[in-house]
């Protein structure tokens, strides 16, 4: 079992990963914590990872349903009317269960329950584990963009156990192969040599080291966005006029990939042998790298300008000489030159 920890003072946590890390829950819950509910989904549930699930304390099971359309601000009126309804109080613990989209809407709701009511995730899908449930970044999408309502409220601990990972459909895996081909540009990247375990802690330990550093994504923590600002616009384009799209996160952040290079090369930061280099990482993952059909390049920068790094402008994280690192005030221009470019509608 690896434990890497992300350091934030008294709000500091541990994330446990490794075969059978769900069952340590009852270790990791905050002291003094004596009821819980549990958010998950009927999938996870079917898969039968709730058995054997043992908070040691008393516990309701509460399910949401699944898809990103449930990522809503009605998804979380309806959790927190079910932990009124439960009798659960501040003092006491949500437990997420599931993939990227529960811990997200269930952090959601525990960080506005009585204005913060703990909570502890279980990773079960790869997206999750390597990204989604660690860093305590929580929220719900509007009809004008990805992830555009939430709150910075960090778990009490985090445990990704690998075993859930064996049930896994393919297109889930592509979701956390996308957040992986991130890393390999971030840090220390996991080797395809590497047991899957080892490969998941490399990552989250990336980003256990970018939070503690910038919880508040001030600046820094902005790396980690690195694919996403054309990979959310993609998913809230879908969302909005395009569902034949059907692209999963993962499968959007690796486009969004292959664009932040080319854009980067227009603006004269990387060369083309670094393109090459983005290419070949995300075709080393069997990801997409090119846009869906029919998209247009004037729909896809307006929400990129709803982008929350965005300041009234349009905000980039590109690579460059000295790494990583977000770009302000991009040149519309330049933008939609590289768009069409990829093959999008001008």
């Amino acid at each position: 079992m690896h434990e890497i920890r992300v350091a934030l003072g008294a709000r500091s946590y541990p994330v446990l990963i490794g075969p059978g890390a769900r069952h340590e829950l009852s270790g990791v819950l905050p002291v003094g914590a004596r009821r819980a509910v549990i958010v998950t989904q009927e999938a996870v549930q079917e898969a039968g990872w709730l058995q054997g699930l043992d908070p040691g304390v008393p516990f309701e099971v509460c399910t949401m349903a699944g898809g990103e359309a449930t990522k809503t601000m009605g998804t979380v009126e309806e959790l927190c009317r079910r932990f009124a309804q439960s009798g659960l109080s501040r003092a006491d613990v949500v437990v997420a269960v599931g993939g990227g989209i529960v811990t997200d809407v269930a952090g959601f709701a525990a960080a506005s329950y009585h204005r913060g009511t703990a909570y502890v995730n279980i990773a079960t899908t790869l997206l999750g584990q390597v990204d989604a449930a660690v860093g305590g970044k929580t929220g719900v999408n509007l009809p004008e963009g990805k992830n555009l309502v939430g709150a910075f409220w960090q778990p009490a601990a985090v445990l990704c156990d690998t075993e859930t990972l064996a049930t896994l459909p393919p297109r889930e895996w592509a979701c956390g192969k996308g957040e992986m081909a991130k890393y390999a540009f971030l840090g220390q990247p996991p080797r395809p040599d590497d047991e899957l375990e080892e490969q998941v802690a490399r990552c989250v330990a990336i980003k256990a080291e970018v939070v503690a550093a910038d919880e508040r994504e001030g600046d820094r923590r902005m790396a980690l966005n690195y694919g996403h600002t054309l990979a959310h616009a993609l998913e809230s384009a879908g969302m909005a006029d395009h569902p034949e799209w059907d692209l999963r996160h993962g499968e959007a952040v690796a486009i969004g990939l292959i664009f932040a290079a080319l854009l980067a090369r227009r603006l004269g930061r990387i060369d083309e042998a670094r393109v090459r280099q983005h290419r070949t990482v995300v075709a080393a993952f069997d990801l997409p790298s090119a846009l869906p059909p029919g998209a247009s390049a004037a729909e896809l920068v307006t929400f990129m300008g709803r982008d929350k790094k965005a300041q009234q402008d349009l905000t980039f994280v590109l690579d460059g000489p000295e790494g990583v690192q977000p770009v302000r005030g991009v040149a519309p221009s330049d933008v939609l030159a590289t768009l069409v470019e990829m093959g999008a509608l001008s």
